[in-house]
């Protein structure tokens, strides 16, 4: 398989579904947003999902999910915790462009104000700023091209991965 897919990494909060639904639209893409796909699966929350199992259950359905996930000339938008499994990202990059969605952590901070109810893959009493330098190495390491969103619109980062991506033959109609 061609790597014909845009796989979007990051942080919570960082824009990764709002960009991806924009990006599928200017490429005339699918998209799909791991979260989304995993709670119909799974008939609940995400945080349901942690409340009742775990978030080790959580990281285990959500590796398997992206492991399995069988498609392409998709936006695939990944749950914030993706990286964990390096498992999960080699199938993810061996399928598609990674591209991680960077964002500074005070900007991160002013949008996320449910982060206990949203399904963040976190250890109980972790902050954000923790969790944030804990992923960050993560989400360079396996990121193909890195994206600044500080200060830009969806609109304007989703045009700016097009530019970025549109050499690309596997993306191209």
């Amino acid at each position: 398989m061609t790597r014909s897919n845009l796989v979007l990494i990051g942080m919570p909060g960082a824009g990764k579904s709002t960009v991806g639904v924009v990006l599928a639209k200017i490429l005339g893409l699918d998209f799909v947003d791991t979260d989304v796909l995993i709670q119909t699966r799974q008939e609940k929350r995400l945080q349901d999902i942690i409340n009742a199992e775990g978030m080790e259950a959580l990281g285990r359905i959500e590796a398997q999910t992206l492991i399995a996930l069988d498609v392409d000339r998709t936006v695939i938008a990944t749950g914030g915790s993706a990286v964990y499994s390096a498992q999960a990202m080699a199938a993810l990059k061996r399928k598609g462009l990674v591209i991680f969605l960077d964002l500074p952590l005070a900007t991160l901070t002013e949008r996320l104000n449910d982060l206990e109810s949203r399904g963040v893959v976190m250890a109980p009493g972790e902050t954000l700023s923790e969790l944030y330098r804990r992923r960050m190495p993560l989400y360079r390491q396996f990121a193909d091209l890195t994206i600044e969103g500080q200060g830009k619109t969806a609109a304007q980062i989703a045009l700016e991965i097009s530019a970025a991506t549109n050499d690309l033959p596997a993306l191209t109609p």
